[in-house]
């Protein structure tokens, strides 16, 4: 669910930005494809800023950083990823209401979910590789650290099959569909985000229910 809420970033976010004011000087617009950069840049920046914050920590408690270990970190990122789409859905509520009154948004406010998808996608990425190779044994651990790739793929393609379901029961349960065709200021996008982070938190549940049992 985590990884179906980071192909946003790369679809319906890109969408977002090209209706929005992307000019970052009077000369420079900052192209709207160029937005999936932040998250990598945003984890770039925040694993050894973790590394080195829990480093400091170590140094000043008796006991050991390591108790937040790799399985709370994946808490925290799932937690963090539920957070993010409700961020998202409140800032597409604020870019359709400008549309609406004649102006335009600056894209700086898709910054917010960039921000916490990125960070999300830190804790839970780095968790999950720790923990397998800290618990796996020893010739697993290669077919472990694939299985993190796999679940990236399996949630953007998971992305790809919720758009459908949305628009389907959308369209014959309301007056039209959330994501239908290209046009997001006639789309509810908003309602799309909203029910992502309801996912997400459910599954964040989900991940205690199993994690307390480990």
């Amino acid at each position: 669910m985590m990884n179906c809420c980071l192909a946003q970033l790369q679809t319906f976010s890109v969408q977002q930005g090209v209706t929005m004011d992307t000019s970052l000087t009077k000369n420079f617009h900052i192209p709207p494809a160029s937005l999936t950069t932040m998250p990598l840049l945003i984890m770039l920046v925040s694993v050894p800023l973790y590394d080195h914050i829990s480093s400091l920590l170590a140094k000043k408690s008796s006991t050991r950083i390591s108790s937040i270990g790799p399985l709370r970190r994946i808490g925290v990122g799932l937690l963090l990823a539920s957070a993010s789409m409700a961020v998202a859905a409140v800032v597409e509520v604020k870019r359709r209401n400008a549309v609406h009154e004649g102006t335009k948004l600056t894209v700086f406010w898709l910054g917010w979910q960039y921000v916490l998808l990125g960070v999300s996608d830190m804790f839970t990425l780095a968790g999950m590789l720790e923990f397998f190779y800290s618990e796996a044994p020893y010739s697993m651990r290669s077919l472990c650290t694939s299985l993190s790739w796999c679940s990236t793929s399996m949630g953007y393609f998971l992305s790809s099959v919720l758009v459908d379901i949305v628009n389907s029961v959308s369209s014959r349960f309301g007056s039209s569909e959330w994501l239908g065709g290209n046009d997001l200021n006639n789309n509810r996008l908003d309602l799309f985000y909203a029910l992502l982070a309801v996912l997400n938190f459910i599954n964040f549940f989900h991940y205690l229910f199993w994690a307390r049992w480990y």
